[in-house]
């Protein structure tokens, strides 16, 4: 053989064994794609939280709508006419009791004063010397007869003057607003130098620091209410919880089969007139069997517990028997034979929705 053909066989054989090659990697690359595309396609262990069931206190709740009314609360107004000359409050200021808060134009109303000062000075004289030509003392009143000092009083003048000084005293004084109680400040509309009315709604004070809470139950729930009774408030416009207590149960169920309720609440500052709230009054039950409303999902139309045995899923059927807005209190199904529930069972509290019997699943920790 000569030179020639060695070489190119030799040629012929190295690029078999490097096409060869070449093949058997891209098998092997195929056969690891195919591999984790299996693995892709195997479904994970659906991932739970679970509890321990034990017979302990349910929490009935009874829940209801309210709204928040001051116990102290007064639409003040000026009892004359004039001018605002100063107004000193603000909407939501704090004042205190017998606090200034506005004052009107007192010009007028003090010269009514002055010259009902110099009205009944006149009159007394003219009282004085009436008694003195009657033949009485009139530093002495008590020496004289009611019915002759009352006719003598009228005759004179001095009854009416009298009269008139107190009534332009009182003008005087109402040209001012005060403060009948310590409270908060609302629905000022007025401005300074705007004439006010006699009558007409200036300021609302408010005395905020215990509210009544209003709300009804339906007849059937009164059985569990009292007064005294604790009660929680959640303000739909505040995301903070108060506690309170009943205070009143009006003896009367309305035309909608409702009874109303009045409960006291104290405010930290946060709570409002008129305020609306969701009020919650619970009642201790014992001996139940509580889980979280998670816990229950509905198989077959029927309420289930998923319980966990040796790594899987395995559902029971229940029923409901109590509810508050986080909890459910649960029995066996007592139709159905193989409903079973007992202390120290482990129950699914999570990711229970999409699981079915004798599944798989995975107990996640608490990192």
């Amino acid at each position: 053989m000569n030179k020639v053909n060695l070489k190119v066989i030799l040629k012929f054989f190295l690029l078999t064994g490097c096409f060869l090659t070449i093949l058997n990697c891209n098998k092997q690359k195929e056969n690891q794609n195919t591999e984790v595309a299996k693995k892709s396609y195997l479904p994970d262990k659906n991932e739970v939280n679970i509890m321990l069931l034990n017979s302990g206190v349910f929490k009935k709740e009874l829940v209801s709508n309210g709204h928040l009314v001051a116990l102290e609360k007064s639409t003040l107004k000026f009892k004359v006419s004039e001018k605002l000359q100063n107004i000193y409050v603000k909407n939501g200021d704090y004042v205190r009791r017998g606090q200034v808060l506005a004052k009107l134009d007192a010009f007028t109303y003090q010269q009514k004063v002055n010259k009902a000062e110099i009205d009944l000075k006149q009159a007394t004289l003219e009282f004085n010397d009436l008694q003195i030509r009657r033949g009485f003392n009139s530093n002495n009143k008590d020496a004289i007869p009611k019915e002759e000092y009352d006719k003598m009083a009228i005759k004179s003048g001095y009854k009416n003057t009298l009269h008139q000084l107190e009534n332009t005293r009182f003008d005087l004084k109402s040209t001012k607003l005060i403060a009948p109680f310590s409270g908060k400040i609302a629905n000022i509309n007025s401005k300074q130098h705007d004439q006010i009315n006699s009558g007409k709604e200036f300021i609302t004070l408010i005395n905020d620091a215990v509210f009544e809470v209003e709300f009804y139950v339906i007849e059937s729930e009164l059985k569990d209410i009292k007064v005294k009774d604790k009660i929680t408030l959640e303000p739909f416009a505040v995301n903070k919880t108060f506690q309170g207590d009943i205070a009143t149960i009006n003896p009367q169920v309305e035309k909608d089969g409702t009874i109303l309720i009045k409960a006291l609440v104290k405010n930290d500052g946060n709570l409002m007139e008129g305020m609306n709230v969701k009020v919650f009054i619970q009642k201790d039950i014992p001996d139940q069997f509580v889980v979280p409303k998670a816990a229950v999902v509905l198989r077959d139309n029927q309420e289930v517990l998923f319980t966990v045995k040796k790594g899987k899923a395995y559902w029971t059927y229940i029923q409901t028997t109590l509810e508050n807005s986080k909890e459910y209190a649960v029995i066996p199904h007592p139709d159905k034979s193989s409903a079973s529930l007992k202390v120290g069972d482990t129950i699914i509290v999570s990711n229970n929705l999409n699981l079915a019997h004798d599944s798989e699943i995975a107990i996640k920790t608490n990192n």
